[in-house]
């Protein structure tokens, strides 16, 4: 399944929430977003209207490698309708 291609930072964090992740701060026009879940993990999202499709692999990159889960089946997971 391919990354979205029009996701906003506020529409990443939203997703994310369904693996416990919640905005704890911002900073300028970026959000730190911390879970608890399988113990504690921080990730940094910008704040921006549309993110690019680079950062967005690298931060769900960074939520698999956390939750023991690929790339690819993290984004079916979050994604698929």
């Amino acid at each position: 399944m391919r990354l979205p291609r029009d996701l906003s930072g506020e529409d990443l964090a939203s997703v994310l929430s369904a693996f416990g992740y919640e905005v704890t701060r911002q900073t300028g026009s970026h959000m730190r977003l911390t879970t608890q879940e399988r113990g504690e993990h921080h990730i940094t999202i910008p704040r921006h209207d549309s993110l690019r499709v680079g950062t967005v692999a690298a931060i769900l990159a960074d939520v698999g490698d956390h939750f023991g889960l690929s790339r690819e089946a993290l984004v079916e997971r979050l994604f698929a309708r």
